[in-house]
């Protein structure tokens, strides 16, 4: 048994596909599969099911891939304490985030992390949870940015920050008469989410009750829908609202990200008990850069980006 082989099977794991699996290893797909066949000859039993269509890792082959994956990474442990005093800081560093907070948190922490590690080149993904999380789990991504909770083997979380809900509203609806907001004021109104299965869309519902309960009632009653689930990102949601299509419930730094006329756009606060998230960084406990990690957590707690969405709220909403 040898690391490399190890490598393939877990490429192949990932990939489900001899060509492409040997495409990523750099090598032919002939000596990726007798790689893989030897190994299971060694081992005395079969990693994956093979058909002409499709490859599927066995029960127990899932193990082994994963204890394999954990081997890998302690590799690079191995490597990191032979080059002892090596610096950390000037490998890539690579870090995903859900579609809901990159695109608001990337523009401040990369000024802060340049400050913090000028050496250290950073790549950047957006994507669903789901999704990274089995990139971060196959060592496709260094660290993750998601919403709490979250919860995955061998993989350490660390709080960054609670980001308050606010409600986006057309100028001129009727609700902007008010300084701040409760869920049930929202739940008669045309209000436009994400669809289901976004993560963001759960957590909006979970904190505000009588909006679940809303859409419940309606789809229960079979009726024609007030409430609109329309829109495939939070930019598209809140320009739907600026087109006055109905009102819609954002993060912090989703609402303020983009200044709009105030005679178009009107974002106001909910009432105490306040709904919110939190914001939180995860990587795996085998990742062999600690200061990498702490240099990217100093970075995403210094750059104060829900200070800087409340200092882009309307006087009357930021005082609320």
């Amino acid at each position: 048994m040898t690391l490399t082989e190890l490598r393939y099977i877990v490429t192949l794991a990932r990939e489900k596909h001899f060509g492409r699996a040997a495409e990523q290893c750099h090598v032919s797909q002939p000596t990726l599969s007798v790689a893989v066949k030897k190994l299971e000859e060694e081992l005395g039993i079969a990693l994956f099911e093979r058909s002409k269509s499709s490859i599927r890792v066995t029960e127990t082959g899932q193990r082994i891939i994963e204890q394999s994956q954990r081997v890998l990474d302690q590799v690079g442990v191995i490597r990191d304490l032979a080059q002892d005093g090596k610096n950390q800081l000037g490998s890539p560093l690579k870090v995903g985030a859900i579609y809901t907070i990159g695109p608001y948190l990337f523009p401040h922490l990369l000024p802060e992390l340049r400050r913090g590690a000028p050496d250290m080149p950073l790549f950047i993904e957006e994507g669903y949870t789901a999704d990274l999380r089995k990139k971060l789990r196959h060592s496709e991504l260094d660290a993750i940015i998601i919403a709490l909770p979250f919860e995955e083997p061998e993989v350490v979380t660390l709080p960054l920050y609670d980001e308050p809900f606010v409600v986006l509203l057309p100028s001129d609806h009727p609700l902007t008469a008010k300084e701040a907001l409760t869920p049930d004021q929202l739940a008669d109104e045309q209000l436009l989410l994400l669809g289901p299965g976004h993560c963001f869309r759960d957590q909006v519902l979970e904190s505000c009750p009588p909006l679940e309960e809303a859409i419940s009632s309606r789809t229960a009653a079979k009726g024609p829908a007030n409430l609109v689930t329309e829109g495939s990102s939070l930019e598209t949601i809140r320009h739907m609202v600026a087109s006055g299509l109905g009102i819609t419930v954002l993060p912090l730094s989703a609402a303020t990200a983009m200044e709009y006329r105030e005679d178009i756009l009107t974002v106001r606060p909910f009432q105490s008990p306040v709904p919110f998230r939190s914001v939180a960084l995860a990587w795996r406990v085998t990742f062999p850069r600690p200061k990498a990690i702490d240099v990217l957590s100093l970075a995403a707690s210094q750059c104060r980006v829900i200070e800087k969405s409340d200092r882009a709220l309307p006087k009357s909403a930021a005082t609320a």
